[in-house]
């Protein structure tokens, strides 16, 4: 998205912007040349799709887990990272599934590093540019759907459209399609989907859930962490939205044959996704960082966190620190990320995020009116623009017990800012050294 927006600033590309249908044959002529180019290497490898809003990441790293321990070899493309075989490096594209042919060549390597199976982040702005087209998808999983991205899609269906296409596209290539039962959208895809295969789609469409016997006796391998005790950072936290990345997985790997003792292995010593209900320990101190930028993935990351009281800490609290993305991307979500941060912190810390070309200022204004009057007699409200000073702040207002968390950045490397500049920036490394700070002080 980020790399997107850096091309769309040059005056050339806003004007070729203007003709939807030249920039959809553009994009159309890379995904097939990519393919051609590069020898169709899709064919040559079992190739898996997971789309959705959210959990694509966290589902592709649960499901590469489980094939590693099943002494599968694997390569992977995601938000996180560029994986082939045994070398892997961080995505410093800032697009999940970039364009000109990248997808087809990180294929062909996958092919040459004689790997197995192909993993891959499937986004809707990538879908809309063809990118998916040309490859033999033997599976696609779609883990949910909210809205996101409505202003690059123009509507909330357009958006629903983009994800469809992808898995239509998969049943099309002869794949199946994993659809999670769990989401409120699942009976739209499958009836959709439905229409789209002969025979409407038996045995190649597969509904799945986090409630699925198989599944939870494989969750209940996974330890849960325990805030009482103050732990070093646990391994993966199975939250209720994790239990639905979770089971994708899962059901995933059992269609692949991968026996059941390897999955519940895998899962047990999985260690989490950086940047995804990550935790920072230092003493009695503990911060989360997470990449929560939905209402819905918001408020299940502090539904999560909250402590509750136990023997040590009976008053322990919840301190967010909290922004919301700027250049007039869903500005409908700000309010409501308010109205979820009364509802659950004790203390919030209002800051940037990615502002772009938009006064952080407003940004935070809309924010903080989403906070209900009678929350506000209950928890304090800071504004503090500078995020490393956010983080300070939050940190400086917990007591020994209190859990803080910083949403929306996650693992990203850069702060967005005006005129398609960006700083460095990384959210695991603020709270760290916060946490220093506070510790020895």
């Amino acid at each position: 998205m980020a790399a997107l927006d850096t091309i769309k600033h040059s005056r050339l590309a806003s004007f070729f912007y203007k003709f939807p249908a030249l920039v959809s044959s553009y994009h159309f002529f890379w995904a097939w040349f990519g393919a051609i180019a590069n020898g169709r290497p899709s064919r040559k490898i079992f190739v898996i799709g997971v789309t959705g809003t959210k959990g694509k990441t966290t589902t592709l790293e649960l499901l590469n887990a489980i094939l590693t321990a099943a002494g599968r070899r694997t390569a992977l493309l995601s938000s996180l990272r560029v994986k082939v075989a045994d070398e892997s490096g961080k995505n410093t594209m800032g697009n999940s599934m970039p364009g000109r042919g990248y997808i087809q060549k990180f294929l062909k390597r996958a092919v040459a590093a004689k790997c197995d199976y192909a993993l891959v982040e499937v986004t809707s702005q990538g879908a809309v540019m063809h990118r998916h087209k040309f490859i033999d998808w033997k599976i696609g999983a779609f883990t949910n759907l909210a809205p996101e991205h409505i202003e690059s899609h123009g509507s909330f269906e357009n958006y629903r459209k983009a994800k469809l296409g992808f898995l239509r596209y998969v049943l099309w290539r002869g794949g199946k399609v994993f659809v999670n039962r769990d989401n409120e959208h699942a009976l739209f895809f499958e009836k959709e989907l439905a229409t789209s295969v002969p025979g409407g789609g038996a045995g190649a469409i597969i509904p799945y859930s986090k409630t699925d016997e198989w599944a939870q006796k494989c969750f209940s391998k996974i330890e849960p962490p325990s805030f009482a005790r103050r732990e070093s950072a646990p391994r993966f936290v199975l939250t209720d939205f994790n239990e639905e990345n979770a089971a994708a997985a899962v059901t995933i790997a059992k269609e692949l044959g991968i026996e059941e003792p390897v999955i519940e292995r895998a899962l047990a010593s999985f260690n989490g996704v950086p940047g995804r209900m990550e935790f920072v320990v230092h003493g009695p101190y503990t911060a989360i960082v997470d990449y929560a930028h939905t209402p819905d993935s918001l408020e299940a990351a502090y539904a999560a966190s909250r402590p509750k009281p136990n023997a040590n800490y009976q008053n322990a609290r919840l301190i967010c620190v909290l922004g919301a993305a700027g250049g007039g991307r869903d500005k409908w979500k700000r309010p409501e990320f308010g109205k979820i941060a009364g509802a659950y912190c004790d203390e919030i810390v209002l800051t940037t995020e990615d502002p772009y070309d938009e006064d952080p200022a407003d940004i935070v204004q809309e924010i903080k009116a989403g906070i209900l009057p009678e929350d506000l007699k209950d928890i304090s409200v800071h504004e503090v623009f500078d995020r490393t000073e956010a983080i300070k702040k939050a940190v400086a207002l917990a007591r020994p017990g209190d859990i803080v968390i910083g949403t929306g950045k996650g693992s990203e490397d850069w702060i967005h800012i005006a005129k398609g500049k960006k700083l460095p920036w990384s959210e695991k490394k603020a709270f760290e050294e916060a946490l220093e700070e506070k510790e020895y002080n």
